[in-house]
Protein backbone atom coordinates (compact mmCIF):
# COMPACT_ATOMS: atom_id res chain seq x y z
CA UNK A 1 0.00 0.00 0.00
CA UNK A 2 2.90 2.31 0.84
CA UNK A 3 4.46 1.79 -2.62
CA UNK A 4 1.07 2.36 -4.29
CA UNK A 5 0.55 5.58 -2.36
CA UNK A 6 3.99 6.81 -3.35
CA UNK A 7 3.33 6.07 -7.06
CA UNK A 8 -0.06 7.78 -6.87
CA UNK A 9 1.50 10.80 -5.22
CA UNK A 10 4.23 11.01 -7.85
CA UNK A 11 1.68 10.79 -10.67
CA UNK A 12 -0.35 13.55 -9.06
CA UNK A 13 2.73 15.74 -8.75
CA UNK A 14 3.55 15.09 -12.42
CA UNK A 15 0.03 16.14 -13.32
CA UNK A 16 0.29 19.29 -11.27
CA UNK A 17 3.67 20.23 -12.73
CA UNK A 18 3.07 19.31 -16.38
CA UNK A 19 -0.55 18.74 -17.36
CA UNK A 20 -1.84 21.53 -15.16
CA UNK A 21 0.59 23.92 -16.83
CA UNK A 22 -0.83 22.96 -20.25
CA UNK A 23 -4.38 23.36 -18.96
CA UNK A 24 -3.48 26.78 -17.59
CA UNK A 25 -2.37 27.91 -21.05
CA UNK A 26 -5.54 26.45 -22.57
CA UNK A 27 -7.59 28.21 -19.90
CA UNK A 28 -5.91 31.54 -20.65
CA UNK A 29 -6.77 31.11 -24.34
CA UNK A 30 -10.44 30.35 -23.74
CA UNK A 31 -10.82 32.87 -20.92
CA UNK A 32 -9.28 35.67 -23.02
CA UNK A 33 -11.38 34.65 -26.00
CA UNK A 34 -14.49 34.69 -23.84
CA UNK A 35 -13.92 38.29 -22.78
CA UNK A 36 -13.05 39.42 -26.30
CA UNK A 37 -16.32 37.90 -27.54
CA UNK A 38 -18.21 39.26 -24.55
CA UNK A 39 -17.19 42.85 -25.17
CA UNK A 40 -17.68 42.50 -28.93
CA UNK A 41 -21.20 41.26 -28.21
CA UNK A 42 -21.69 44.12 -25.76
CA UNK A 43 -20.53 46.59 -28.41
CA UNK A 44 -23.00 45.26 -31.00
CA UNK A 45 -25.96 45.14 -28.63
CA UNK A 46 -25.05 48.61 -27.37
CA UNK A 47 -25.19 49.66 -31.03
CA UNK A 48 -28.76 48.35 -31.25
CA UNK A 49 -29.62 50.28 -28.11
CA UNK A 50 -28.11 53.51 -29.47
CA UNK A 51 -29.90 53.03 -32.81
CA UNK A 52 -33.17 52.59 -30.91
CA UNK A 53 -32.58 55.80 -28.98
CA UNK A 54 -31.69 57.69 -32.17
CA UNK A 55 -34.90 56.42 -33.78
CA UNK A 56 -36.96 57.59 -30.79
CA UNK A 57 -35.41 61.07 -30.95
CA UNK A 58 -34.85 61.76 -34.64
CA UNK A 59 -37.15 59.55 -36.70
CA UNK A 60 -39.86 61.20 -38.72
CA UNK A 61 -42.55 59.71 -40.88
CA UNK A 62 -42.49 59.97 -44.65
CA UNK A 63 -44.90 62.76 -45.55
CA UNK A 64 -47.59 61.20 -47.68
CA UNK A 65 -49.17 63.33 -50.41
CA UNK A 66 -52.57 63.44 -52.02
CA UNK A 67 -53.34 60.72 -54.54
CA UNK A 68 -53.99 62.00 -58.10
CA UNK A 69 -56.26 59.50 -59.93
CA UNK A 70 -55.55 60.98 -63.38
CA UNK A 71 -51.81 60.39 -62.94
CA UNK A 72 -52.15 56.91 -61.48
CA UNK A 73 -49.86 54.42 -63.27
CA UNK A 74 -51.05 50.99 -64.32
CA UNK A 75 -50.15 48.51 -61.58
CA UNK A 76 -49.65 44.74 -61.57
CA UNK A 77 -50.36 43.11 -58.21
CA UNK A 78 -48.43 39.86 -57.85
CA UNK A 79 -49.31 37.14 -55.35
CA UNK A 80 -46.81 34.25 -55.55
CA UNK A 81 -48.17 31.12 -53.89
CA UNK A 82 -47.74 27.38 -53.57
CA UNK A 83 -50.52 25.15 -52.19
CA UNK A 84 -51.92 28.10 -50.21
CA UNK A 85 -55.64 28.63 -50.61
CA UNK A 86 -55.24 31.62 -48.30
CA UNK A 87 -53.97 33.49 -51.37
CA UNK A 88 -57.64 33.97 -52.34
CA UNK A 89 -58.21 36.09 -49.25
CA UNK A 90 -55.34 38.35 -50.30
CA UNK A 91 -56.70 38.58 -53.85
CA UNK A 92 -60.19 39.46 -52.58
CA UNK A 93 -58.70 42.28 -50.52
CA UNK A 94 -56.86 43.56 -53.58
CA UNK A 95 -60.07 43.59 -55.64
CA UNK A 96 -61.53 46.03 -53.12
CA UNK A 97 -58.75 48.62 -53.46
CA UNK A 98 -60.02 52.20 -53.89
CA UNK A 99 -57.67 52.59 -56.86
CA UNK A 100 -59.02 53.19 -60.39
CA UNK A 101 -60.38 49.77 -61.36
CA UNK A 102 -59.13 50.03 -64.93
CA UNK A 103 -55.56 50.70 -63.77
CA UNK A 104 -54.59 47.53 -62.01
CA UNK A 105 -54.48 43.79 -62.57
CA UNK A 106 -53.94 40.86 -60.23
CA UNK A 107 -51.63 37.98 -61.11
CA UNK A 108 -51.59 34.91 -58.88
CA UNK A 109 -48.40 32.97 -59.52
CA UNK A 110 -49.53 29.40 -58.85
CA UNK A 111 -46.65 27.01 -58.11
CA UNK A 112 -49.00 24.51 -56.47
CA UNK A 113 -48.62 20.78 -56.89
CA UNK A 114 -51.97 20.32 -55.12
CA UNK A 115 -54.53 20.18 -57.95
CA UNK A 116 -57.42 21.04 -55.65
CA UNK A 117 -55.77 24.34 -54.72
CA UNK A 118 -55.00 25.15 -58.36
CA UNK A 119 -58.59 24.42 -59.39
CA UNK A 120 -59.93 26.79 -56.72
CA UNK A 121 -57.54 29.52 -57.86
CA UNK A 122 -58.65 29.06 -61.47
CA UNK A 123 -62.33 29.13 -60.50
CA UNK A 124 -61.76 32.36 -58.59
CA UNK A 125 -59.95 34.03 -61.51
CA UNK A 126 -62.78 33.21 -63.92
CA UNK A 127 -65.09 35.48 -61.94
CA UNK A 128 -62.98 38.60 -62.50
CA UNK A 129 -61.66 40.07 -65.73
CA UNK A 130 -58.58 41.62 -64.10
CA UNK A 131 -57.41 38.46 -62.29
CA UNK A 132 -55.14 35.94 -64.02
CA UNK A 133 -53.50 32.73 -62.86
CA UNK A 134 -49.90 32.30 -64.03
CA UNK A 135 -48.89 28.67 -63.90
CA UNK A 136 -45.46 27.33 -64.82
CA UNK A 137 -44.45 23.75 -65.49
CA UNK A 138 -41.82 23.50 -62.76
CA UNK A 139 -41.23 25.24 -59.46
CA UNK A 140 -37.72 26.41 -60.35
CA UNK A 141 -36.02 29.02 -58.19
CA UNK A 142 -38.63 29.17 -55.43
CA UNK A 143 -40.45 32.48 -54.84
CA UNK A 144 -38.04 34.67 -56.88
CA UNK A 145 -38.36 32.17 -59.73
CA UNK A 146 -42.13 32.59 -59.53
CA UNK A 147 -41.80 36.39 -59.49
CA UNK A 148 -39.37 36.33 -62.40
CA UNK A 149 -41.81 34.18 -64.38
CA UNK A 150 -44.71 36.57 -63.65
CA UNK A 151 -42.58 39.51 -64.76
CA UNK A 152 -43.04 38.66 -68.44
CA UNK A 153 -46.83 38.64 -68.05
CA UNK A 154 -47.04 41.86 -66.02
CA UNK A 155 -48.46 44.90 -67.80
CA UNK A 156 -47.96 47.37 -64.97
CA UNK A 157 -45.35 50.10 -64.64
CA UNK A 158 -45.26 49.27 -60.95
CA UNK A 159 -45.32 45.79 -59.41
CA UNK A 160 -46.96 45.44 -55.99
CA UNK A 161 -46.05 42.17 -54.30
CA UNK A 162 -47.85 40.35 -51.49
CA UNK A 163 -47.13 37.06 -49.79
CA UNK A 164 -50.31 35.01 -49.76
CA UNK A 165 -51.13 35.56 -46.06
CA UNK A 166 -51.13 39.37 -46.24
CA UNK A 167 -54.38 41.29 -45.95
CA UNK A 168 -54.00 44.87 -47.23
CA UNK A 169 -56.50 47.57 -46.34
CA UNK A 170 -58.70 49.27 -48.93
CA UNK A 171 -56.45 52.33 -49.28
CA UNK A 172 -53.16 50.37 -49.47
CA UNK A 173 -52.61 50.50 -53.23
CA UNK A 174 -53.44 54.18 -53.53
CA UNK A 175 -51.05 55.11 -50.72
CA UNK A 176 -48.10 52.94 -51.78
CA UNK A 177 -48.32 54.17 -55.40
CA UNK A 178 -48.65 57.90 -54.62
CA UNK A 179 -44.88 58.48 -54.00
CA UNK A 180 -44.15 57.25 -57.57
CA UNK A 181 -46.53 59.88 -58.97
CA UNK A 182 -44.64 62.76 -57.33
CA UNK A 183 -41.06 61.45 -57.59
CA UNK A 184 -39.99 59.61 -60.75
CA UNK A 185 -36.61 58.72 -59.23
CA UNK A 186 -38.15 56.31 -56.72
CA UNK A 187 -37.46 52.63 -57.45
CA UNK A 188 -39.09 50.94 -54.47
CA UNK A 189 -41.64 51.77 -51.80
CA UNK A 190 -41.85 49.48 -48.77
CA UNK A 191 -44.74 49.53 -46.30
CA UNK A 192 -44.57 48.60 -42.62
CA UNK A 193 -45.49 45.09 -41.52
CA UNK A 194 -47.86 44.23 -38.72
CA UNK A 195 -49.02 40.82 -37.50
CA UNK A 196 -52.61 39.85 -36.79
CA UNK A 197 -51.59 36.79 -34.70
CA UNK A 198 -48.74 38.45 -32.79
CA UNK A 199 -49.97 37.25 -29.37
CA UNK A 200 -51.13 33.76 -30.33
CA UNK A 201 -48.35 31.90 -28.48
CA UNK A 202 -44.69 32.27 -27.52
CA UNK A 203 -43.59 31.41 -31.05
CA UNK A 204 -45.63 34.20 -32.65
CA UNK A 205 -44.48 36.58 -29.92
CA UNK A 206 -40.84 35.84 -30.75
CA UNK A 207 -41.42 35.92 -34.50
CA UNK A 208 -43.43 39.15 -34.51
CA UNK A 209 -40.96 40.83 -32.15
CA UNK A 210 -38.20 40.20 -34.68
CA UNK A 211 -40.45 41.83 -37.29
CA UNK A 212 -41.25 44.79 -35.05
CA UNK A 213 -37.54 45.39 -34.30
CA UNK A 214 -36.73 45.33 -38.00
CA UNK A 215 -39.58 47.65 -39.00
CA UNK A 216 -39.77 50.01 -36.02
CA UNK A 217 -36.05 50.22 -35.30
CA UNK A 218 -33.84 49.12 -38.22
CA UNK A 219 -35.92 50.47 -41.11
CA UNK A 220 -36.82 53.63 -39.21
CA UNK A 221 -33.10 54.21 -38.64
CA UNK A 222 -32.31 53.65 -42.31
CA UNK A 223 -35.12 56.06 -43.18
CA UNK A 224 -33.37 58.84 -41.24
CA UNK A 225 -30.48 58.50 -43.70
CA UNK A 226 -32.70 58.40 -46.79
CA UNK A 227 -32.86 54.70 -47.53
CA UNK A 228 -34.55 51.47 -46.44
CA UNK A 229 -34.75 47.81 -47.40
CA UNK A 230 -37.23 45.62 -49.23
CA UNK A 231 -38.92 43.09 -46.98
CA UNK A 232 -40.42 40.64 -49.48
CA UNK A 233 -44.08 41.54 -49.13
CA UNK A 234 -46.40 44.57 -49.11
CA UNK A 235 -43.93 46.40 -51.35
CA UNK A 236 -44.02 48.28 -54.66
CA UNK A 237 -41.25 47.89 -57.24
CA UNK A 238 -40.70 49.89 -60.42
CA UNK A 239 -40.65 47.31 -63.21
CA UNK A 240 -38.30 49.26 -65.49
CA UNK A 241 -35.58 49.39 -62.84
CA UNK A 242 -36.03 45.74 -61.93
CA UNK A 243 -35.57 44.67 -65.55
CA UNK A 244 -32.57 46.95 -66.07
CA UNK A 245 -30.86 45.40 -63.04
CA UNK A 246 -31.39 41.86 -64.31
CA UNK A 247 -34.67 40.92 -62.65
CA UNK A 248 -35.07 38.74 -59.58
CA UNK A 249 -32.20 36.47 -58.54
CA UNK A 250 -33.79 33.08 -59.24
CA UNK A 251 -33.06 30.65 -56.41
CA UNK A 252 -32.33 33.33 -53.81
CA UNK A 253 -33.74 32.53 -50.36
CA UNK A 254 -34.08 36.23 -49.52
CA UNK A 255 -34.76 37.93 -52.84
CA UNK A 256 -35.75 41.13 -51.03
CA UNK A 257 -32.36 41.71 -49.38
CA UNK A 258 -30.48 40.62 -52.50
CA UNK A 259 -32.37 43.09 -54.71
CA UNK A 260 -32.04 45.82 -52.08
CA UNK A 261 -28.25 45.52 -52.18
CA UNK A 262 -28.25 45.79 -55.96
CA UNK A 263 -30.48 48.87 -55.80
CA UNK A 264 -28.28 50.51 -53.18
CA UNK A 265 -25.08 49.78 -55.12
CA UNK A 266 -26.36 51.81 -58.09
CA UNK A 267 -27.76 54.56 -55.87
CA UNK A 268 -31.47 53.93 -56.50
CA UNK A 269 -34.03 55.62 -54.26
CA UNK A 270 -35.96 53.44 -51.80
CA UNK A 271 -38.80 54.83 -49.68
CA UNK A 272 -40.26 53.49 -46.42
CA UNK A 273 -43.89 54.35 -45.66
CA UNK A 274 -43.90 53.80 -41.91
CA UNK A 275 -47.52 54.91 -41.52
CA UNK A 276 -48.82 52.47 -44.13
CA UNK A 277 -49.21 49.13 -42.38
CA UNK A 278 -50.14 45.75 -43.80
CA UNK A 279 -51.04 42.75 -41.66
CA UNK A 280 -49.51 39.35 -42.24
CA UNK A 281 -49.26 36.10 -40.34
CA UNK A 282 -46.31 35.28 -38.09
CA UNK A 283 -45.19 31.62 -37.95
CA UNK A 284 -47.13 29.98 -35.13
CA UNK A 285 -45.39 26.61 -34.83
CA UNK A 286 -41.86 26.22 -33.49
CA UNK A 287 -40.85 24.06 -36.45
CA UNK A 288 -41.91 26.68 -39.00
CA UNK A 289 -40.36 29.54 -37.05
CA UNK A 290 -37.00 27.76 -36.76
CA UNK A 291 -37.03 26.87 -40.46
CA UNK A 292 -37.86 30.47 -41.35
CA UNK A 293 -34.97 31.81 -39.27
CA UNK A 294 -32.57 29.28 -40.80
CA UNK A 295 -33.65 30.23 -44.33
CA UNK A 296 -33.41 33.94 -43.61
CA UNK A 297 -29.93 33.56 -42.09
CA UNK A 298 -28.73 31.56 -45.09
CA UNK A 299 -30.33 33.95 -47.58
CA UNK A 300 -29.13 37.17 -45.98
CA UNK A 301 -25.53 35.98 -45.61
CA UNK A 302 -25.56 34.63 -49.18
CA UNK A 303 -26.93 37.95 -50.48
CA UNK A 304 -24.13 39.88 -48.78
CA UNK A 305 -21.53 37.47 -50.14
CA UNK A 306 -22.92 38.04 -53.65
CA UNK A 307 -23.32 41.81 -53.50
CA UNK A 308 -21.08 43.12 -50.70
CA UNK A 309 -18.12 43.78 -53.01
CA UNK A 310 -20.36 45.45 -55.59
CA UNK A 311 -21.90 47.65 -52.89
CA UNK A 312 -18.61 48.79 -51.35
CA UNK A 313 -16.85 49.37 -54.66
CA UNK A 314 -19.76 51.39 -55.98
CA UNK A 315 -19.03 54.99 -56.93
CA UNK A 316 -22.74 55.88 -56.82
CA UNK A 317 -22.92 56.19 -53.03
CA UNK A 318 -20.55 57.36 -50.31
CA UNK A 319 -18.87 55.27 -47.61
CA UNK A 320 -21.31 56.38 -44.90
CA UNK A 321 -24.29 55.32 -47.01
CA UNK A 322 -22.57 51.98 -47.71
CA UNK A 323 -22.10 51.37 -43.99
CA UNK A 324 -25.70 52.31 -43.23
CA UNK A 325 -26.90 50.01 -46.02
CA UNK A 326 -25.16 47.07 -44.32
CA UNK A 327 -27.25 47.38 -41.16
CA UNK A 328 -30.11 45.24 -42.47
CA UNK A 329 -28.00 42.10 -42.10
CA UNK A 330 -25.80 42.89 -39.11
CA UNK A 331 -28.26 41.29 -36.68
CA UNK A 332 -27.21 37.87 -37.95
CA UNK A 333 -23.80 38.35 -36.31
CA UNK A 334 -25.43 38.01 -32.90
CA UNK A 335 -26.40 34.30 -33.09
CA UNK A 336 -22.90 32.95 -33.87
CA UNK A 337 -21.40 35.35 -31.31
CA UNK A 338 -23.72 33.99 -28.61
CA UNK A 339 -22.80 30.42 -29.56
CA UNK A 340 -19.06 31.14 -29.48
CA UNK A 341 -19.47 33.05 -26.23
CA UNK A 342 -21.21 30.07 -24.62
CA UNK A 343 -18.62 27.57 -25.91
CA UNK A 344 -15.64 29.68 -24.80
CA UNK A 345 -17.29 30.27 -21.41
CA UNK A 346 -17.84 26.55 -20.79
CA UNK A 347 -14.31 25.63 -21.91
CA UNK A 348 -12.84 28.42 -19.77
CA UNK A 349 -14.79 27.08 -16.78
CA UNK A 350 -13.75 23.42 -17.17
CA UNK A 351 -10.06 24.26 -17.74
CA UNK A 352 -9.90 26.56 -14.72
CA UNK A 353 -7.74 25.54 -11.76
CA UNK A 354 -9.95 23.41 -9.46
CA UNK A 355 -11.31 25.42 -6.56
CA UNK A 356 -14.40 25.69 -4.40
CA UNK A 357 -17.43 26.82 -6.39
CA UNK A 358 -18.40 30.37 -5.41
CA UNK A 359 -22.16 30.57 -6.05
CA UNK A 360 -22.42 34.29 -5.28
CA UNK A 361 -19.53 35.17 -7.59
CA UNK A 362 -20.91 32.95 -10.37
CA UNK A 363 -24.35 34.57 -10.39
CA UNK A 364 -22.91 38.05 -9.96
CA UNK A 365 -20.65 37.67 -13.00
CA UNK A 366 -23.36 35.95 -15.05
CA UNK A 367 -25.82 38.74 -14.23
CA UNK A 368 -23.27 41.37 -15.24
CA UNK A 369 -22.56 39.60 -18.53
CA UNK A 370 -26.27 39.38 -19.34
CA UNK A 371 -26.71 43.05 -18.43
CA UNK A 372 -23.98 44.36 -20.75
CA UNK A 373 -25.25 42.24 -23.64
CA UNK A 374 -28.94 43.05 -23.18
CA UNK A 375 -29.07 45.90 -25.67
CA UNK A 376 -31.10 43.84 -28.14
CA UNK A 377 -33.67 43.01 -25.44
CA UNK A 378 -33.99 46.72 -24.63
CA UNK A 379 -34.29 47.48 -28.36
CA UNK A 380 -37.05 44.87 -28.56
CA UNK A 381 -38.88 46.55 -25.69
CA UNK A 382 -38.62 49.92 -27.43
CA UNK A 383 -39.85 48.37 -30.70
CA UNK A 384 -42.87 46.84 -28.95
CA UNK A 385 -43.71 50.17 -27.32
CA UNK A 386 -43.49 51.92 -30.70
CA UNK A 387 -45.66 49.19 -32.25
CA UNK A 388 -48.21 49.68 -29.43
CA UNK A 389 -47.60 46.15 -28.19
CA UNK A 390 -46.42 46.99 -24.65
CA UNK A 391 -48.51 44.17 -23.17
CA UNK A 392 -46.20 41.70 -24.96
CA UNK A 393 -43.01 42.82 -23.19
CA UNK A 394 -42.94 40.27 -20.36
CA UNK A 395 -43.93 37.41 -22.70
CA UNK A 396 -41.29 38.61 -25.19
CA UNK A 397 -38.57 38.33 -22.55
CA UNK A 398 -39.70 34.81 -21.66
CA UNK A 399 -39.86 33.80 -25.33
CA UNK A 400 -36.41 35.31 -25.96
CA UNK A 401 -34.85 33.05 -23.31
CA UNK A 402 -36.75 29.97 -24.50
CA UNK A 403 -37.84 29.96 -28.14
CA UNK A 404 -35.19 32.55 -28.99
CA UNK A 405 -32.33 30.48 -27.52
CA UNK A 406 -33.32 27.46 -29.61
CA UNK A 407 -33.63 29.66 -32.71
CA UNK A 408 -29.94 30.59 -32.32
CA UNK A 409 -29.00 27.02 -33.26
CA UNK A 410 -31.01 27.21 -36.48
CA UNK A 411 -29.61 30.62 -37.39
CA UNK A 412 -26.10 29.26 -36.84
CA UNK A 413 -26.98 26.25 -38.97
CA UNK A 414 -28.21 28.48 -41.79
CA UNK A 415 -25.07 30.63 -41.69
CA UNK A 416 -22.81 27.55 -41.58
CA UNK A 417 -24.58 25.96 -44.55
CA UNK A 418 -24.14 29.16 -46.52
CA UNK A 419 -20.45 29.57 -45.68
CA UNK A 420 -19.82 25.91 -46.51
CA UNK A 421 -21.73 26.35 -49.78
CA UNK A 422 -24.27 23.69 -48.84
CA UNK A 423 -27.61 23.65 -50.62
CA UNK A 424 -30.74 24.69 -48.76
CA UNK A 425 -34.34 24.27 -49.84
CA UNK A 426 -37.04 26.91 -49.50
CA UNK A 427 -39.21 25.89 -46.55
CA UNK A 428 -42.89 26.59 -47.20
CA UNK A 429 -44.46 27.77 -43.96
CA UNK A 430 -47.85 26.50 -42.96
CA UNK A 431 -50.55 29.12 -42.59
CA UNK A 432 -53.18 28.83 -39.88
CA UNK A 433 -55.91 28.88 -42.52
CA UNK A 434 -54.22 25.87 -44.18
CA UNK A 435 -54.68 23.89 -40.97
CA UNK A 436 -58.36 24.82 -40.84
CA UNK A 437 -59.20 23.79 -44.42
Amino acid sequence: MVITDIITRELFLDYMSFFRTILDYIHIFFDSGFYVLLYLMAFITLGFLLISIIVCIFSKSYKEKKFIPKKAPFVTIQIPTRNEIIALRCAERCLNFDYPKNKFEILIGDDSNDKSVSSQLIAFAKKYSNVRIIKRKENIGYKPGNLQNMLQYSKGEILVIFDSDYIPEKDFLRRIITPFIYDKSISVVQSRWNFYNYDQNFVTIMSSTIGYVFHHITLSFLQIFGTTSLCGSAEAVKKKDLISLGGWKVGSLTEDIEYTLRLQSVGKKIIYLDKLECNGEAPFTAKDFFKQQMRWAYGVVHSYILDFKKLYLSKNIGLWRKMISSLAGIGYLIAPLITLLFCFGILSFVTHTPEAFDVVKFFKETGFNILITSGLIVASIIALVRAKRSKMILKMIVSSFSVGIIAIYYVDKGIAKCLLNKHMEWFLLKKETDYKK
